[in-house]
C-alpha cells in the first residue's frame, strides 16, 4: 500500500486562484506589481502578498529596473517551475512526467518557420544583439530575428561577440540599428530586454502585447576582465533560457493563426 505523502509545495503554490494567475502573466513577460495590478485587477495588497509567497517558494526573483532603481520587475523562472512540475508529475506515476530534456526543446518548430521577431534596447550593442543571433542559432535560421535600439551605439560589443564565437556564432556582420529603420514592419512578436528602452514605449512596442525581459546590462558590469566576460556569459544564459521556453510559445501562435 502506498503511503499518504502531502502534496509537493509547488502544487499548493499554483493552486491559489491569485498566485496562479500571476504566474500565468509572468510567464509571458515580466512586471512591476502595478503593472500586475491593472492586468489582473486584484487589489495591490494581495499581489504583493501573493507575489511574496511566490518568492519564498523561489518561483519568482525580482530585480531593481535598471532605468529606475525605485522599481521592481519581477520574474518566473521558468527552468524552477518545469522541474519542480515534472518532479511533482513523477510522485504520482513515473510515466507521467518524463525528464526535462533541454535538448529536444532546441528542435526546429515547423509552425514558427518564417516568423519575425524584433529585440530592443537602448543601444543595441549587446543584450538584443546577443538575443538576435540565439534565436536565429535555435531556430536554426527557420525564425527571422533582428534587433535595434532607439539610442544605436556606434559597434557591437566586443564581449558580445566574443561569447556569442564561444557558441559558434558568428557575429562579424552585426552593427547596431535604429529602431525606426524597423518602424511600420510587421513583427510575430517585439522584445524589449532593456529597462531604459521599456520606459520610453516605442510606438512600435504599445502596439504589440508587451513582451518584457528584465535583464542586467553586462556592459554596465566593473571589475576585471574575468568579471566583465562572466556578466556577458551569464547575460547569453539568461538569453538561451528565456528563448528556449519562448520557442513553443510562438510555434503554437503561429498554428493558432494558420488555423484562422
Amino acid at each position: 500500500m502506498i503511503g499518504t505523502v502531502s502534496p509537493p509545495p509547488i502544487l499548493k503554490l499554483v493552486a491559489h486562484e491569485i498566485r496562479w494567475a500571476i504566474i500565468r502573466e509572468l510567464a509571458h513577460s515580466d512586471y512591476r506589481v502595478q503593472e500586475l495590478v491593472e492586468r489582473l485587477a486584484f487589489p495591490q495588497n494581495l499581489v504583493s502578498y501573493h507575489l511574496r509567497k511566490l518568492r519564498e517558494g523561489h518561483l519568482v526573483s525580482e530585480r531593481r529596473s535598471s532605468a529606475d532603481e525605485r522599481e521592481v520587475y519581477y520574474q518566473l523562472d521558468l527552468n524552477h517551475v518545469q522541474e519542480r512540475y515534472l518532479a511533482a508529475g513523477f510522485l504520482i506515476h513515473p510515466a507521467i512526467a518524463p525528464s526535462a530534456d533541454h535538448e529536444g526543446r532546441q528542435k526546429s518548430f515547423s509552425s514558427a518557420s518564417g516568423a519575425r521577431v524584433l529585440f530592443l534596447c537602448t543601444e543595441n550593442s549587446a543584450r538584443s544583439q546577443m538575443a538576435e543571433a540565439l534565436l536565429r542559432h535555435l531556430s536554426q535560421g527557420t525564425i527571422e530575428a533582428v534587433s535595434a535600439g532607439s539610442q544605436p551605439a556606434d559597434r557591437i560589443h566586443p564581449l558580445a561577440r566574443q561569447v556569442m564565437e564561444q557558441q559558434g556564432i558568428d557575429m562579424r556582420q552585426a552593427v547596431p540599428k535604429h529602431l525606426d529603420l524597423f518602424e511600420d514592419q510587421h513583427f510575430d512578436a517585439i522584445i524589449t530586454v532593456c529597462d531604459r528602452v521599456v520606459e520610453s514605449c516605442p510606438d512600435m512596442v504599445c502596439g504589440h502585447e508587451p513582451i518584457h525581459w528584465s535583464l542586467a546590462d553586462p556592459a554596465a558590469v566593473q571589475g576585471t576582465d574575468a568579471d566583465r566576460l562572466t556578466a556577458f556569459e551569464q547575460t547569453a544564459e539568461h538569453l538561451s533560457t528565456r528563448l528556449h521556453f519562448f520557442l513553443p510559445v510562438l510555434d503554437l501562435a503561429q498554428r493558432s493563426r494558420n488555423a484562422q
